[in-house]
């Protein structure tokens, strides 16, 4: 990938019925924190993948390398991580020309949910107008981040204003 360009926002109100939308399910962990090395399970129904994730430091933009796993990599690795698995539902809805990535969390984090949109440049990102549903830009400091959340750090409020 190179450079991943992302804002990041609580989520003010559902946006509708949510069986309209693709969704992934998410599983997750990490490797180390700094720098963020992170393996994910992608058990979606149009795949089963299974991937290492490398993402350098930064708010709003970042280095992040995917590299392929396969099944028993992923397991061996897993072994091996730190804090907890985080697992999430992740549904894919269309923002204009953007795909929001709204992440409804499961297991420890239930009642969480977090939204992202992901662009191709400074530019974009600078110029995006988030829709009614989406709550408070939460992407400066980290605090929202899912390493955080996998150390156990949770924020005052990750679903909600």
């Amino acid at each position: 990938m190179g450079m991943e360009i992302e804002r990041k926002f609580l989520v003010k109100e559902l946006p509708g019925d949510l069986s309209n939308y693709p969704v992934r399910l998410l599983e997750q962990a990490y490797l180390n924190f700094t720098p963020t090395v992170r393996i994910r399970h992608d058990k979606s129904a149009e795949q089963d993948k299974y991937e290492l994730t490398y993402k350098g430091k930064g708010d709003f933009s970042h280095e992040e390398y995917n590299l392929p796993l396969d099944k028993e990599s992923y397991e061996h690795l897993m072994a091996k991580h730190d804090g907890n698995v985080i697992r999430k539902k992740r549904y894919m809805i269309p923002v204009g020309k953007y795909t929001a990535e709204l992440d409804i969390f499961e297991g420890d984090l239930q009642g969480y949910s977090l939204v992202e949109v992901e662009f191709e440049s400074i530019e974009e990102e600078n110029t995006f107008v988030p829709p009614s549903w989406f709550g408070k830009d939460v992407t400066a400091g980290g605090e929202y981040s899912n390493a955080r959340l996998a150390r156990g750090v949770l924020p005052g409020s990750v679903s909600g204003k």
